[in-house]
C-alpha cells in the first residue's frame, strides 16, 4: 500500500470509509443477535463461541466506525501530525477483544470436554444462521478490504481480516454440528465432543488473527518503519545531484499517512537557494517511494575533501552570509597572503563595516591557519535603486572607446556600447566578443585592462561594465 500513487479527494475518502464501516456495524448487529438466539436454543458451544466472537466483532465494528470518523480530521494545534493514530489504536483494541474471546472459548471448551457434558441440539435454524453468517461475512470482508486497500486504512484492514477469518471459523462450527448430528444418527458417542473441539479450533483461528493484527498495530503505535521502505528511500535520495550524504532517515505512520524526516549533508559553500533546490529534489525522491508522505528535509553543511584554500575562505564567509569575491592568494617566501573583496550594506558606518571584516578575518585565520595575512577590500553593496538622469549619446566618445578596444588583439568585436548618467556620474557598458577557448582567468585580465584603458581615454567615466561573449554565441 505504501507504493500507491493514486490520490483521492478527502471528502470522497471520508464518505466511503464511513459508509463501509457503518454497513459493517449493521451486519454485526444482525449476525450477533441471530447467533445468540440459535446458540442458546441449541446449546452449541461452537455457535455460542461464534456469538461471543460476533459480539466482540460488533464492538470492534463500532470502534472502527468512530475511529475512521476521528482519524480523517485534519491536523490542528494540539495534534500536529493529524489524528491518524486513532485508526492504529482502534486496531489495537480489536486485538485485545479477540484475545478475550479466545480465553472464554478455551475455558468453556475444556470444561465441556473434561468436566461437564452439554447435550447439543443441531437444528435447521442453526445451520441456516451459520450459513447466513458466512455469506454476510464474505460480503463485508470484501467491501472492507476494498476500501482499506484503496485508502490504506489500517482500521478497516483489521476489520476485513477479522471478518474473512470468521468465514472459516463459522465453517468449522458447521462441521462440528454435522459431526454431532452424525454421531446421534449413527450412535457414535465420541462424536458428541466434536462441538467443543470445533470451538477450540475457532479459538485457534482467533489467536492467529490476533497475532497478525497485534504485530501490525504495535508496530504502527511504536512508529516502526515499514519493512524495506527506509532502504528504498535512501537509495532514491542518494541519486539526487549535489548530495554528499544521507545522514539520517526516520519514518513514522499515523493512520494512512506517512511522515518522513531526513537529514542530508551538503557542501558548506552552497547557497541557501541551492540548498532549497536540493531539498525539493530530495522530497520528490521520497514521494517516489511514499507518494503522499509529509516530508521534512534538514540540510547539514559538510566540508568536502576536495576543497582548496579558496573554497575554505569562501565557506567561512558563507557561514556569516558575507559575499566575498576576487579572492587572490600570493605565496611570498613560503608565506600565504590573501586579498579579497567584501561587499557590505552601503548604509553601514565605517566602524560597523570594519568590525564585521575583523570578525571574518579572525575566523578565516583560525580555520585556515596556513594563511599569514589577510587584506580585505571593503565595497559598498547597493541597498537602494539608483535613479538615472538620462541616456547619453556621444558619438565621439563611443568612437574613442571603440578605437581603444582595437588595441587588444584578443577582442574580436565590441558592440552594444551604452552610455548613461546616474546621479551626475557617467556609466558605460559594452559587449566584447572573445575566443570560445579562452580561459576565464585571461578573460578577466582583458576586462580589467580594457577598463583601465577606457578610463585613461575618458577620465570622466565613473564605472565601466564589460560583458564578454564567446565567438560562437555572437554569430547567432
Amino acid at each position: 500500500m505504501a507504493g500507491s500513487s493514486v490520490v483521492y479527494s478527502s471528502e470522497s475518502m471520508r464518505a466511503e470509509k464511513r459508509a463501509v464501516a457503518g454497513n459493517s456495524v449493521l451486519a454485526a448487529i444482525a449476525i450477533t443477535s441471530l447467533k445468540i438466539i440459535v446458540g442458546v436454543t441449541t446449546g452449541s458451544l461452537g455457535i455460542l463461541s461464534e456469538a461471543a466472537h460476533s459480539g466482540l466483532d460488533l464492538v470492534a465494528a463500532v470502534i472502527t466506525f468512530f475511529s475512521v470518523r476521528v482519524s480523517d480530521k485534519p491536523a490542528d494545534a494540539d495534534h500536529q501530525y493529524g489524528h491518524g493514530k486513532v485508526e492504529n489504536f482502534s486496531a489495537f483494541i480489536e486485538t485485545g477483544l479477540l484475545l478475550l474471546t479466545c480465553v472464554w472459548i478455551i475455558y468453556e471448551a475444556v470444561k465441556r470436554l473434561f468436566f461437564r457434558h452439554v447435550e447439543i441440539e443441531p437444528s435447521i435454524a442453526a445451520f441456516v444462521v451459520m450459513f447466513f453468517s458466512m455469506a454476510v461475512d464474505f460480503w463485508r470482508s470484501r467491501a472492507l478490504g476494498r476500501i482499506a486497500v484503496k485508502y490504506d486504512s489500517q482500521a478497516l484492514e483489521a476489520d476485513a481480516l477479522h471478518f474473512s477469518t470468521d468465514i472459516w471459523s463459522s465453517a468449522v462450527v458447521v462441521v462440528g454440528l454435522l459431526l454431532v448430528l452424525g454421531g446421534r444418527i449413527f450412535g457414535i458417542d465420541w462424536l458428541r465432543d466434536a462441538d467443543p473441539v470445533a470451538a477450540l479450533f475457532v479459538a485457534g483461528v482467533v489467536v492467529y488473527v490476533s497475532w497478525r493484527l497485534a504485530r501490525k498495530t504495535i508496530d504502527a503505535l511504536l512508529d516502526a518503519a515499514p519493512a524495506g521502505v527506509r532502504n528504498k528511500i535512501i537509495a532514491a535520495v542518494s541519486q539526487v545531484e549535489g548530495l554528499l550524504e544521507v545522514d539520517r532517515v526516520r519514518i513514522r505512520r499515523a493512520g494512512n499517512r506517512y511522515f518522513a524526516d531526513l537529514s542530508i549533508g551538503l557542501a558548506r559553500n552552497v547557497t541557501f537557494q541551492r540548498s532549497e533546490q536540493v531539498a525539493d529534489a530530495v522530497t520528490a525522491a521520497v514521494h517516489g517511494v511514499l507518494p503522499d508522505a509529509d516530508v521534512v528535509v534538514h540540510s547539514v553543511p559538510r566540508a568536502v575533501h576536495s576543497e582548496n584554500l579558496f573554497d575554505r575562505v569562501r565557506a567561512v564567509a558563507t557561514r556569516h552570509n558575507f559575499n566575498v569575491h576576487d579572492v587572490s592568494v600570493q605565496d611570498l617566501s613560503g608565506q600565504l597572503h590573501v586579498e579579497q573583496h567584501l561587499e557590505l550594506d552601503e548604509r553601514l558606518s565605517l566602524k560597523e563595516a570594519h568590525d564585521r571584516v575583523t570578525l571574518l578575518e579572525t575566523e578565516i585565520r583560525r580555520e585556515v591557519p596556513e594563511i599569514s595575512s589577510i587584506l580585505t577590500h571593503i565595497e559598498s553593496e547597493p541597498a537602494t535603486i539608483e535613479t538615472g538622469d538620462e541616456m547619453v549619446h556621444d558619438a565621439r566618445l563611443e568612437k574613442r572607446l571603440t578605437t581603444a578596444a582595437k588595441e587588444f588583439p584578443e577582442i574580436l568585436d565590441m558592440h552594444d556600447v551604452l552610455l548613461k548618467r546616474v546621479r551626475g556620474r557617467l556609466y558605460v557598458s559594452c559587449h566584447c566578443t572573445l575566443s570560445d577557448e579562452m580561459p576565464l582567468s585571461r578573460v578577466h585580465d582583458i576586462q580589467t585592462e580594457l577598463e583601465i584603458r577606457f578610463k585613461q581615454e575618458a577620465p570622466e567615466l565613473f564605472r565601466v561594465l564589460i560583458h564578454p561573449e564567446p565567438q560562437t554565441d555572437n554569430r547567432r
